[in-house]
């Protein structure tokens, strides 16, 4: 089976929605940004303090890599894994799904979560704005699917995921 590919800006919901997408259709799902952190035994936050956003990015190609030549898993992307286009290209091994979301939605789930390191110590409203101008494009030019995530029941993004694999 093909993989499938959640991408989308930080706090679209692609680690929950891929955990319950890999169960219904009872595949392993991984999360790319959380193997970099079990490898590295750091925070992505540190590992950005340390080498930086080039640094972490790097890192990112390197799993993104690894993890496309698996089968059969739900991935779960960091927000701008679809900046590089090394990364896009790996991402187009998997059927894409964009999980878009509003900037309110965004906002709504990650002030609490401090392993947010684009949004350490600046408006985080201006910033989200800022990625999603800049990356906006990337997620649309490259899914497969385009689903809105939003304020809805994860159950019902999955459903319609799922659904629209079907077609």
């Amino acid at each position: 089976m093909q993989n499938i590919i959640l991408i989308g800006p930080m706090g679209s919901g692609k680690t929950t929605v891929g955990k319950q997408l890999a169960k219904r259709l009872r595949l392993d799902f991984v999360d790319s940004d959380h193997m970099i952190e079990e490898r590295c035994g750091v925070s992505i936050s540190t590992i950005f303090d340390i080498e930086g956003e080039d640094g972490f990015r790097k890192r990112e190609t390197k799993m993104l890599s690894e993890l496309c030549e698996r089968a059969g898993v739900v991935l779960a992307t960091g927000g701008g894994a679809i900046t590089s286009e090394e990364n896009r290209i790996l991402l187009r091994k998997g059927y894409v799904i964009y999980l878009k979301t509003s900037i309110e939605t965004q906002l709504a789930r990650t002030q609490k979560n401090q392993n947010r390191p684009l949004l350490e110590n600046v408006d985080a409203e201006s910033k989200l704005v800022e990625l999603m101008s800049e990356r906006g494009v990337l997620y649309e030019q490259e899914a497969d699917l385009i689903v809105v995530s939003g304020d809805r029941i994860v159950s019902k993004v999955v459903d319609e995921i799922i659904e629209a694999m079907d077609r």
